[in-house]
């Protein structure tokens, strides 16, 4: 059903104040044991990524070589530690994101945000398909200003591929940094652990060549 008060992301006034006190997340992944919890591990590099519900979007990325690991969570708001129903209301400014911890050496940031680009639209504002308001918007958060350089550049060819095509302009959301929260512990690899369950995704149709 449309909301439309989840079409607008609140103000930091506006926002629920949340918690001090992080949720308590299981660290280990459920593929492949690796950690998802702390700081990013030595020798990795750290990209996070929004593209609608956040179960389908984690399965994208975890068994990709040279992949450390990946974690669910939100970001780019402004509730400290929020709870999934609590980002569910639209009243914390969050999106649904996957946190993708990866060797640069074996797989390049190019290389993820292609499939980032790839499999999801991001030209839909507050929404993914079916998945309604601004916890489903497209982002990419990035923890420097060079990573931020790739991403701009891709942007700017899949808005190129997308024009070219006839569709609308990219409303991916931008930013670096942005504090990441980790999301319950049920929500880690969902699809691993339900292989039926919900994706949500569809795909952008444009490649990249």
């Amino acid at each position: 059903m449309w909301r439309p008060k989840l079409m607008k992301i609140p103000t930091a006034d506006e926002a629920l104040p949340g918690r001090h006190e992080p949720l308590n997340v299981t660290d280990k992944h459920h593929i492949n044991g690796n950690s998802i919890t702390g700081e990013c591990p030595l020798g990795c590099s750290e990209l996070m990524v929004g593209m609608g519900c956040f179960w389908g979007a984690e399965r994208l990325f975890w068994s990709l070589p040279g992949v450390y690991s990946t974690s669910v969570g939100y970001g780019g708001g402004h509730t400290p530690n929020p709870t999934y129903d609590e980002v569910c209301s639209g009243m914390t400014g969050h999106t649904e994101l996957v946190r993708i911890w990866y060797d640069p050496k074996v797989i390049t940031l190019t290389a993820l945000l292609r499939v980032f680009w790839e499999q999801h639209d991001p030209t839909q504002g507050m929404r993914q398909g079916n998945d309604i308001g601004t916890q489903y918007r497209s982002a990419i958060y990035v923890s420097n200003e060079a990573d931020l350089k790739v991403v701009e550049e891709t942007r700017e060819h899949y808005q190129k591929r997308l024009k070219e095509a006839g569709r609308e302009t990219i409303t991916t959301d931008i930013q670096a940094p942005v504090t990441y929260y980790l999301a319950e512990t049920y929500h880690q690899q969902y699809l691993a652990k339900n292989p039926n369950g919900y994706c949500g995704l569809n795909g952008c149709s444009v490649g990249y060549e």
